[in-house]
This record gives C-alpha cells, sequence and structure tokens, in this order.
C-alpha cells in the first residue's frame, strides 16, 4: 500500500447509517459501502468507521484522506462533538478517538456543510460563487459555501439556519412550537417533515405523514392543498432572509421534502415580496447527487491527492 494518500475516502455518519465513499486522483468513485450505524454506542460506532476504511484500504490498495459529515458541530471550546441529534456522539473527543484508530488526520465538517459542498462542487451549483444547501428533512439543516469552499465560521455554526425565529411571523404562528434547541418558532418548526404533518394536524384534525399530505394535494384535497400552501409560504420568507442577508447565487434543497416538484416553482414567486431587492436573481434548484451528497462532500473537504 502507498504511504501517501492516493484516495480521499468521504463518510457520512448518520443516526441510522454509516455510509462511505472513496475517490480516486482522477475524481473518479472507487467503492461505496453502506451499513448501519449502532444504535446508541459511542466506541461501536466508531469501531465500523476502522472497519470500513480498513477494508476500502485493503480492497483498493491504496491509503486514503478521511473526511466525515456529522450532524452537530465542533466546540471551539472543547474540540468536542455539539448539537448533535446522535445524542451518543455529543461531548465526545470524535476527532481525537479517529485520528488515534485510524492513525492519521481526520477532517469532520457538519454534514449540511458537506451537502452544499457537494453541490457546489460537482453538483446543481456546480461553478456558482456562493451557494446555501438546504436540507429539509426530519430535521432542517443548511451549509454554506464559497468559491468552492465551506464556511465554518468564528464559532463553528456558520449555517446553521434552522434554529433562527421563522421571519416576518404571523399572528398565528407565534410564539411557534417548542424547538428541540430550547427556544420557540425556530424556522425548523415550520419547514422539516414532522413541522408539514403538524400544522396540517393542528389545523386539520387528521394525522398525515408529509409523504401522504403531498400525494393528497396531488389528487385534489382542498386541505392538504391549503397545508402545502402555508408551507411554501414560509419557506419563501425564511430563504428570502437568507437571500437579504448573504445574498447567494444558488439555493440547492435536500433532504425528502426537495422532491417536492412545486417548490421550485412557487417558492421564488413568494418570495419576492420580501427581499430587499427591485429583482431576485437567486436559483432555487434541486439536488443533483440526492443523499449521497453529505458523503461526497465530506470526501470533498480534503483537496485531491497528489497522483
Amino acid at each position: 500500500m502507498n504511504s501517501e494518500p492516493a484516495l480521499r475516502v468521504g463518510i457520512d455518519l448518520g443516526g441510522s447509517k454509516i455510509e462511505l465513499i472513496a475517490f480516486d486522483s482522477t475524481g473518479r468513485a472507487r467503492l461505496r459501502r453502506r451499513v448501519a450505524t449502532p444504535r446508541n454506542d459511542y466506541r461501536a460506532t466508531l469501531a465500523v468507521i476502522r472497519d470500513l476504511v480498513t477494508q476500502t484500504e485493503q480492497e483498493l490498495g491504496a491509503k486514503g484522506s478521511i473526511g466525515i459529515g456529522t450532524p452537530g458541530s465542533l466546540s471551539r471550546i472543547t474540540g468536542r462533538l455539539r448539537n448533535s441529534n446522535s445524542v451518543c456522539l455529543n461531548d465526545q473527543s470524535i476527532v481525537e478517538d479517529l485520528e488515534a484508530l485510524l492513525g492519521r488526520p481526520v477532517r469532520i465538517a457538519n454534514d449540511a456543510n458537506c451537502f452544499a459542498l457537494s453541490e457546489a462542487t460537482d453538483g446543481a451549483a456546480i461553478g456558482a460563487e456562493i451557494v446555501f444547501g438546504v436540507i429539509l428533512g426530519t430535521g432542517v439543516g443548511a451549509g454554506i459555501v464559497v468559491r468552492g469552499r465551506a464556511l465554518d465560521g468564528a464559532n463553528g455554526i456558520a449555517g446553521e439556519w434552522g434554529h433562527n425565529p421563522l421571519p416576518w411571523p404571523q399572528p398565528e404562528e407565534l410564539p411557534g412550537d417548542a424547538c428541540y434547541c430550547g427556544k420557540n418558532g425556530c424556522i425548523e418548526t415550520f419547514v422539516s417533515g414532522p413541522a408539514l404533518a403538524r400544522d396540517h394536524r393542528h389545523v386539520t384534525g387528521a394525522a398525515l405523514e408529509a409523504d401522504a399530505i403531498v400525494a393528497a394535494a396531488a389528487g385534489g384535497d382542498s386541505a392538504c392543498e391549503s397545508t402545502l400552501a402555508r408551507y411554501e409560504e414560509r419557506l419563501a420568507r425564511a430563504l428570502a432572509h437568507v437571500i437579504n442577508v448573504l445574498d447567494p447565487d444558488v439555493i440547492v434543497l435536500g433532504g425528502g421534502l426537495s422532491n417536492l416538484d412545486r417548490l421550485y416553482g412557487n417558492v421564488p414567486q413568494l418570495w419576492s415580496r420580501y427581499v430587499f431587492s427591485d429583482c431576485v436573481d437567486t436559483r432555487l434548484v434541486r439536488n443533483v447527487h440526492g443523499d449521497s451528497s453529505g458523503v461526497r462532500g465530506a470526501a470533498w473537504l480534503w483537496d485531491a491527492p497528489e497522483t
């Protein structure tokens, strides 16, 4: 096996699955694997990552740089992971521990940053100078990429869009539902998948999941159509706030709700009334790489290996 890295290995460390991808020096994906994440077991999770990397390098006959995307971020005070919804990872020295296991430097970034970096590098926002990548799923996350580099920020929280209050709230939206972060009315409590279902239940009394609401609206159900219209207007306000602050060239949507085709036409029509400009050239686009964006972006945390 070569002593210098000839691969870029990306790992997406999620609550239910751990996915690995390995790129060679030309940027070609050579191997991809996905395994279940051990439940609530930090040491077992590290062992799975070690074994995946070891097996990959043995199979490909080359050593790799290691980039990892995971929910949460590293504290600038302690160096430990924080704010992860995989709670067994919180307050753990994950970089230190993995570097000891793997015998090399490891780079870790928020999974939304990895998503944005992947889509900016060779995805839906390729060539754009400023990219805002949004994950609309069980939770809501975001990442910012400027000129091909994911922003981390002075506090390691650049792009933490979901834990700001929904802008321009209506009276019926106040004070907003409680968020796991301890605040009320966070954007995440309005535009995540569970938030969509919760809003529909609150207004209609019917307990439907997000995908069922979408299907019923497409079939002509007026109550479900109204729920989606409220969702789109809230998402438009939340993204208009981003445009006013960051003025990105492209906003890329990921996560389960990014598959809702109507968002890409309806939301830009709605956000114009909130953007402080006489025109809005920001493009709203669907991701190219789907749920692979996170693992691909983790690999791109390192420069290309030497050939």
